[in-house]
C-alpha cells in the first residue's frame, strides 16, 4: 500500500509543478500543466523508466537518495519532504544526518544562476546536484554512480577531470579536501553512512587512508581561488571559482565565473553555449 501511495503522491506533486518555476521551457504545443514524468526524472537524476514504475506502484523501495532528489526537483516544502520519505518507508534524515537538502530559499539563489556553472555538494563532498552550465563546461556528471559522486573518491583516484593541476596544486587539493572531510564525520558521529564512505575510501586508496591518518592536517582551502579548466573544443578556460556554504544545511556550492569583457568570459560562454546544445540533443 504505501508503494502504491508514494507514487501516487509523486504523480500529484509532479502534476502541480508548474515548468517554469524550475526552468523547464514550455512549449506552444504543451498541453500538460505541471512536469512532464521525463522532466522530473532529469531534473531528479534518475531514468524517467524507474520514475514510470514508482509513480505505478512496481518499483517498491526507492533510496534515500533517490527520494532526496524527488523532493529536491518537486520543491517540496518540508513537511512535504518528510511525507515523502515516509511513505518510501525511511525515517526524514534528522540532526545527526549529513544534510543532502537544497532549501526552497538556496534552490531560488540557484534559480538565478542558472546560465553559469554551479555545482553543490554536501559536507562529505558528494554531489547534490550540478546544473546544465557546469556539465557543459566540466562533462556530464548525470552517469556518476557510488563514489564516483564523491569528490574525494574522484581526486584521491585520480578519475578524469578538466582541471588543471600540477602535482603539487593535486596533492594540497587532496589534502584539504580529506581535512574537510574529517571535520565533517566529527560533526556526524552518528552517520552511518557517512562512516561507510570514509571506510570505503580508506579500503580502496593508500593515499586516502595517508592524509586520513595525518596528525597534522592542512588548513582549510580559501573559498575563493581561480582554476584553469582544459575544455575539449574551447581549449583552456581560467575562471573565478567561489564556494559559498550554507550553514543551516551544511552545503557547499561551487560557482565558476570569468572576469567579463575577457577572453576567458567569451571561451566560458562558447563552452556553456556548445555543451548545452549538446545535452539537449
Amino acid at each position: 500500500m504505501e508503494a502504491w501511495e508514494f507514487g501516487r503522491t509523486v504523480r500529484r506533486w509532479r502534476d502541480r509543478v508548474a515548468p517554469e518555476a524550475v526552468g523547464v521551457p514550455v512549449g506552444r504545443r504543451r498541453r500538460a500543466s505541471g512536469l512532464r514524468r521525463e522532466e522530473l526524472a532529469g531534473l531528479a537524476g534518475i531514468s524517467a523508466d524507474y520514475l514510470t514504475r514508482l509513480e505505478q506502484g512496481r518499483a517498491t523501495a526507492p533510496s534515500a537518495q533517490v527520494v532526496e532528489a524527488l523532493a529536491r526537483a518537486l520543491r517540496l516544502a518540508a513537511a512535504e519532504r518528510d511525507l515523502l520519505y515516509r511513505l518510501a518507508g525511511h525515517a526524514a534524515p534528522g540532526p545527526d544526518v549529513v544534510p543532502a537538502r537544497v532549501a526552497p530559499s538556496v534552490q531560488r539563489l540557484l534559480d538565478r544562476l542558472s546560465h553559469t556553472p554551479v555545482v553543490v555538494y554536501d559536507a562529505s563532498w558528494t554531489l547534490v546536484l550540478a546544473n546544465a552550465p557546469y556539465d557543459a563546461l566540466m562533462g556530464e556528471t548525470t552517469t556518476w554512480r557510488g563514489l564516483e559522486r564523491n569528490a574525494v573518491w574522484r581526486n584521491v583516484a585520480r578519475l578524469p577531470t578538466r582541471v588543471v593541476h600540477t602535482e603539487q596544486e593535486q596533492d594540497e587539493h587532496e589534502a584539504r579536501l580529506v581535512a574537510d572531510l574529517r571535520l565533517t564525520a566529527a560533526r556526524y558521529p552518528a552517520d552511518r553512512a557517512l562512516r561507510r564512505l570514509t571506510a570505503d575510501l580508506a579500503s580502496g586508496s593508500p593515499r586516502f587512508a595517508e592524509l586520513w591518518d595525518a596528525e597534522s592536517p592542512p588548513p582549510l582551502a580559501d573559498p575563493s581561488r581561480r582554476k584553469t579548466v582544459e575544455h575539449p573544443a574551447v581549449g583552456p578556460i581560467t575562471l573565478d571559482c567561489d564556494t559559498l556554504l550554507v550553514a543551516m544545511d551544511d552545503l557547499r556550492i561551487m560557482v565558476y565565473t570569468a572576469e567579463p569583457d575577457t577572453e576567458d568570459a567569451d571561451n566560458l560562454a562558447l563552452a556553456v553555449v556548445l555543451g548545452t546544445q549538446s545535452l539537449t540533443r
